[in-house]
């Protein structure tokens, strides 16, 4: 089971490729862009990074035909990634001077995680 898990995150080319998009958008200094916004427009933001990332590993879970245990599922598509979203926040807060840590962040982040999730079992049940 265990070179399985191990052979499985090794093939998880996208999924890491986000993890890496995130962390850096993250943890840079913002462009200064002129753009039409809304209040909000952050939240949206952290969601759909997460959303999206998560979105990827479900996509990259179900094409490899990996079987797993619900609880290493959790623990690498749910808990793994709200983990990673408090491990930026506290980043942004006390490593960087151009960014600051918001739980508000870390709720959207969290959802979007729940959100690919819901779609994940929604995709598996009608699959």
């Amino acid at each position: 089971m265990e070179h399985v898990l191990v052979t499985f995150l090794r093939s998880l080319s996208l999924t890491r490729l986000c993890i890496v998009v995130v962390w850096y958008i993250c943890l840079i200094k913002p462009p200064s862009l002129q753009m039409p916004t809304f209040d909000g427009i952050d939240k949206v933001v952290h969601v759909s990074m997460y959303l999206g990332t998560c979105g990827v590993f479900w996509f990259e879970y179900f094409h490899h035909h990996v079987h797993f245990s619900r609880g290493v599922l959790v623990s690498v598509a749910v808990v793994l990634p709200i983990l990673m979203s408090g491990a930026i926040e506290l980043a942004q807060a006390y490593l960087t001077t151009c960014r600051s840590g918001d739980w508000w962040d870390f709720a959207a982040n969290s959802l979007g995680v729940l959100l690919a999730l819901g779609l994940a079992v929604v995709y598996r049940a009608r699959r």
